[in-house]
């Protein structure tokens, strides 16, 4: 008995943590081909830098993370593979910010790649900054004038360094790396949202039921153990399989054999609208079964299954990985995790 519900533990594990991954890949596939984490870390450098004024470039809203960001006017700079300028020609602090920063980015679609900036290199770039506008004092002033929401960090890192340059660099660099991370926790907060919508609309497409899935597994390894069971039983065995298989009654073998052939995994991912079969020796059939399909969504027995599998993938592919590891007792060599 308890190595049925210890098949029921992996199979669920197991499930999970590949729609996991499959949620992880399709998140991270939508993240690089829209350049969010580029986006944005240059709309939190325009309102740092610039302030446009009151109107925010960042994510206010999580309807903003949905709209707003992915498909608004862009805030990257374009990019230029041309060195730092000897002069300034740079509108904003922005642009000046992207001129030395130029030789670590690599273009794509016109606009800017960089995703990361080092507070180092951030801060050695605004030190070159300062030399362009005639030192920190002169600096300091334009920002006010400009009304830069840089004014007030950088005026509190200048008055801590007592006029000391390298007092001043290290202030910076210290102040933009507590910065990084939080705007590090920010798009964290923002791409939970992200996943949790990417979640719901797996498990609406393949109409993931877990009850149903932990079901079907038991089934299997019941109709498994009978098969065992009733193997060297002769013909009055097979009475008990016929139930099983009323489409096949004079052959319960190849009836047992046609359903342990679909396994609970492939049957729980069948339910998509569109599905494929490959027969042997045959071309892909694809097929169309959105009725069924609508139909098990607005079906009340299926929705308890439906919430038990989205929070499951909402826990991530870490975490279901670590379970099947404990369940499994498979262990990681340390050489492996080192690279060796």
């Amino acid at each position: 008995m308890n190595s049925v519900y210890i098949d029921l533990a992996i199979g669920l594990v197991l499930a999970f943590l590949m729609f996991s991954l499959l949620l992880s890949g399709v998140n991270e596939g939508l993240v690089r081909l829209l350049g969010i984490r580029s986006k944005f870390l240059w709309a939190y450098l325009r309102d740092t830098l610039d302030g446009h004024k009151g109107r925010k470039s960042i994510p206010s809203t999580i309807a903003e993370v949905f709209a707003s960001l992915p498909f608004r006017r862009d805030e990257r700079p374009a990019f230029s593979a041309q060195p730092p300028p000897v002069r300034n020609s740079a509108t904003s602090w922005t642009g000046l910010l992207y001129e030395r920063l130029r030789e670590i980015d690599h273009g794509k679609d016109g606009r800017t790649s960089i995703a990361s900036i080092p507070p180092g290199r951030f801060a050695m770039a605004m030190m070159e900054i300062v030399t362009g506008e005639g030192g920190v004092p002169a600096m300091l002033t334009k920002l006010e004038q400009s009304g830069s929401p840089l004014y007030r960090p950088l005026k509190g890192a200048w008055d801590t360094a007592h006029g000391d340059l390298d007092a001043f660099r290290k202030a910076v660099e210290e102040w933009f790396d507590g910065e990084m991370s939080r705007l590090t926790m920010l798009y964290r907060r923002y791409v939970r949202w992200v996943i949790a919508a990417l979640g719901l609309v797996l498990t609406l497409v393949f109409s993931m039921d877990a009850l149903e899935y932990g079901r079907a597994i038991l089934t299997d390894n019941a109709i498994r153990a009978q098969v065992a069971t009733t193997a060297d039983g002769g013909a009055r065995s097979l009475e008990s399989l016929r139930d099983k298989c009323p489409e096949h009654p004079a052959d319960p073998y190849g009836c047992v054999t046609e359903v342990l052939s679909a396994p609970a995994f492939v049957q729980m991912v069948s339910h998509a609208p569109v599905s494929v079969r490959i027969p042997e020796g045959g071309s892909p059939q694809w097929s169309w079964k959105g009725g069924d399909w609508l139909h098990r969504l607005i079906s009340p027995g299926h929705w308890p299954g439906f919430l038990i599998t989205f929070f499951a993938l909402l826990f991530g592919a870490p975490f279901w990985w670590d379970i099947l590891r404990r369940l499994t007792g498979i262990r990681v060599r340390a050489g492996e995790t080192s690279g060796k």
